[in-house]
């Protein structure tokens, strides 16, 4: 099995604002696109034919991949569904076998590896990576149950318990007609459900079983993130940086890099060229810095830090445990930073901000998130106009793409503000703001004569 395809063609409309410059699948995680964590895990396996189905705004995956000869780029209309998009990369697949990848999750290299060998040794037409649900809701997912180690039903985002969600597939070429003559529409809903007319690929898999198919399932032991709402990037890029920053055993520099002696660093950093940690620079943990990026004057860094290339850190600012720095940013001047920001990001004089904040954006001096609630729970959102409770980074703060705030602008817990967007100086946000909109406060002014008369003059 040489050849991959990865489903990259959905509209992201649940992962609001972060997909509407980029496709979904080009969403950062430890300043690396998901799709290209996806080329990465299957060049080390030898894969050497990748299918990327993307949909609209397909033409970024095609010049991001632009010199990699092993990745070919198609793109088909999105929201027609992932059997279509899968159909769509028939012509491209001349292998009897082949790997599908679904292009907004991240997957373990040794999850795959169990699940390419179950399929190769087991003699197996068709071979299921899944993932144990545990506290996910089952309403949230596709879901299927296992029955001795092959999958039972499938159900879409049923109200009773199902166990697990799917992760990727490995087929025999005798499944190509399953996904071609998907109906478009999924009918293994219970009663009262509503599923949208998509050609879903877990819909053409129930269609395989129901003709008297087997399809044994593999269960992940390892990484596995589904990026399906804006805290699940929130959670992959930690976890992500977590994992890169434990391999550490020691400094690594770069050539042309240096550590100022004054810096107090309780563990190793991994430096590439021409980068700097200055003085008085504290770091509690293990931190990987990219090239051409200063660490300086102060700056407090708490560990699993992953920080981008040609990016400015310094002035006693404050990067917290697990965050994220983009490339092309600068953190200056007291701001404090919990979370992600993407690339081309300017946070500076007395800020603090926790979630995640779009590229090319620039928040006014003094703007601050609310992290914690009066009544100590955690914020409601909407997702699609659907109530969600999420069970991590519920208080965080989105902000989109090309978005700005004046100063003085107060961000409550669990606030998104769409690209394109601006929040005035001294506006208190309480709810979502949509793309392409500026808000401002309207002040009332009171205006009365003044003078040495005020004193007795």
């Amino acid at each position: 099995m040489k050849t991959a395809i990865i489903l990259a063609a959905g509209s992201g409309t649940k992962i609001w604002p972060f997909a509407e410059v980029r496709p979904k699948a080009m969403i950062p995680v430890a300043n690396r696109p998901i799709l290209w964590h996806h080329v990465e895990l299957l060049g080390g396996l030898g894969f050497d034919h990748i299918v990327i189905v993307g949909g609209s705004m397909a033409e970024q995956i095609r010049h991001y991949f632009r010199n990699d000869r092993r990745v070919t780029v198609l793109q088909t209309q999105p929201n027609l569904g992932t059997a279509k998009s899968l159909h769509t990369a028939r012509p491209y697949v001349k292998d009897s076998a082949f790997l599908v990848l679904y292009g907004d999750t991240l997957l373990d290299r040794s999850d795959v590896e169990e699940m390419i060998a179950r399929f190769e040794t087991g003699g197996q037409e068709a071979v299921a990576l899944v993932d144990p649900l545990k506290e996910e809701q089952p309403q949230d997912w596709i879901c299927c149950t296992l029955s001795e180690g092959k999958l039972d039903q499938i159900m879409g985002h049923p109200r009773r318990p199902f166990t697990h969600r799917f992760c990727a597939f490995a087929f025999a070429d005798t499944f190509w007609p399953y996904a071609e003559t998907n109906s478009g529409l999924f009918t293994n809903v219970q009663v009262g459900m509503m599923p949208p007319m998509e050609a879903f690929l877990e819909m053409s898999v129930a269609d395989y079983i129901q003709d008297g198919k087997e399809v044994p399932a593999v269960e992940v032991k390892g990484l596995f993130a589904d990026l399906d709402k804006p805290w699940h990037i929130l959670s992959a890029n930690q976890r992500v940086a977590k994992l890169q920053c434990g391999c550490l055993t020691g400094h690594v520099l770069g050539e042309g890099s240096s550590i100022h002696p004054s810096a107090a660093i309780d563990g190793f950093v991994k430096m590439g060229k021409c980068s700097a940690i200055g003085r008085n620079v504290v770091i509690k943990g293990n931190v990987i810095v990219g090239d051409h990026t200063i660490i300086e004057n102060g700056a407090i860094l708490g560990g699993n830090n992953i920080i981008g290339d040609h990016t400015y850190i310094g002035n006693y600012c404050q990067v917290s445990a697990g965050s994220v720095i983009g490339h092309k940013c600068i953190i200056s001047h007291c701001a404090e930073i919990n979370g992600l920001t993407m690339d081309v990001v300017h946070l500076t004089h007395y800020m603090e901000f926790y979630g995640i904040i779009g590229s090319h954006t620039d928040l006014g001096a003094a703007t601050v998130c609310g992290t914690l609630r009066f009544d100590d729970r955690y914020a409601m959102h909407r997702v699609k106009g659907r109530r969600e409770y999420p069970k991590e980074h519920a208080n965080a703060t989105f902000m989109g793409d090309y978005a700005r705030t004046g100063v003085n602008a107060v961000l409550m817990p669990g606030c998104k503000v769409g690209v394109n967007s601006i929040v005035g100086s001294g506006v208190i946000l309480e709810e979502d703001l949509p793309n392409r909109t500026s808000i401002y406060q309207k002040q009332e002014l009171v205006r009365r004569e003044w003078g040495p008369e005020q004193y007795g003059w």
